[in-house]
C-alpha cells in the first residue's frame, strides 16, 4: 500500500492548481487523406482497404514509380491543444538496404510524417520504419529558409506483417529537435499528418499499412 500512495499523489493537483481535464480523442480519418501534389508524382500507390476491424492504407510502392505523400490536416481548434499523437502501422515489404541516416539509400516501409507551420517555415519530423537504420537514430537534418526536418527511426526491420502502436507528444518532439529542448519554447501550430512509403533510391518494392491516427488533447 504504501508504494500506491505517492503515485496517487502525483495525480492529486496541490492547492491553488488547477486539474487537468480528462484528456479526449480526435480520430483522424484514413479516408480522409490526400495526395500532397507539391511532393508527389503522378501516381498514386495508396489504396483504402475495407478491413472490418478497422479501415486501413495501404501503401504499395514499385519501381520506377515517382514517390508520392498522402497528407490529412489537423483541425484548427487542436493545433495548439494536441497532447499526444497515436497510430498504427504495418511493414509488409522492408526495401533492400533502406537506411535513411545513409546517402542515396534513403527509403522507407513506413514513414509518418508531423508538420507544425510558422509563417512561411515548415517544421517537420519524418517517423519510419526502416529496414537497417538503427533503432532510436535521428538523422537526414534539412535546414534551410523554408524547410526544417529531421528524420527519427521509430522501428527498424521485422516482423513484418505486424501492426506496432506509436505515440508521441508532438511539443515536447518538437522542442527537443528544434529548440536545443527548451521546456518553454513557443511551439507552432500542429498543422499536418502525412504518410509515405518509397523506394525509388534502392529500386526496390516498398510496402506498408497504416491506421488508427488519433489526436489526444
Amino acid at each position: 500500500m504504501t508504494a500506491i500512495v505517492p503515485a496517487l499523489l502525483l495525480s492529486v493537483p496541490t492547492a491553488g492548481e488547477e486539474p487537468r481535464p480528462p484528456a479526449q480523442e480526435t480520430r483522424i480519418d484514413v479516408h480522409g487523406f490526400r495526395v500532397v501534389e507539391s511532393y508527389s508524382g503522378p501516381v498514386s500507390y495508396y489504396k483504402i482497404v475495407e478491413d472490418p476491424e478497422q479501415p486501413f492504407i495501404r501503401a504499395t510502392y514499385r519501381p520506377p514509380l515517382e514517390t508520392v505523400t498522402l497528407g490529412a490536416e489537423v483541425p484548427e481548434s487542436l493545433r495548439q491543444h494536441t497532447r499526444k499523437v497515436h497510430w498504427r502501422w504495418r511493414a509488409q515489404v522492408l526495401p533492400k538496404g533502406g537506411n535513411e541516416c545513409k546517402d542515396g539509400f534513403g527509403d522507407s516501409a513506413a514513414a509518418v510524417y508531423v508538420s507544425w507551420k510558422r509563417g512561411l517555415k515548415w517544421y517537420s519530423l519524418k517517423y519510419v520504419w526502416s529496414s537497417v537504420a538503427p533503432k532510436g537514430a535521428s538523422c537526414d537534418q534539412k535546414r534551410n529558409l523554408f524547410i526544417v526536418q529531421d528524420t527519427v527511426i521509430l522501428e527498424s526491420g521485422g516482423p513484418v506483417g505486424a501492426w506496432k502502436e506509436e505515440e508521441i507528444d508532438p511539443s515536447a518532439e518538437f522542442r527537443a529537435h528544434f529548440e536545443n529542448g527548451d521546456p518553454n519554447a513557443d511551439v507552432p501550430d500542429f498543422v499536418g499528418i502525412g504518410i509515405m512509403s518509397d523506394g525509388d533510391q534502392t529500386q526496390s518494392i516498398s510496402s506498408a499499412d497504416y491506421t488508427d491516427f488519433i489526436l489526444i488533447h
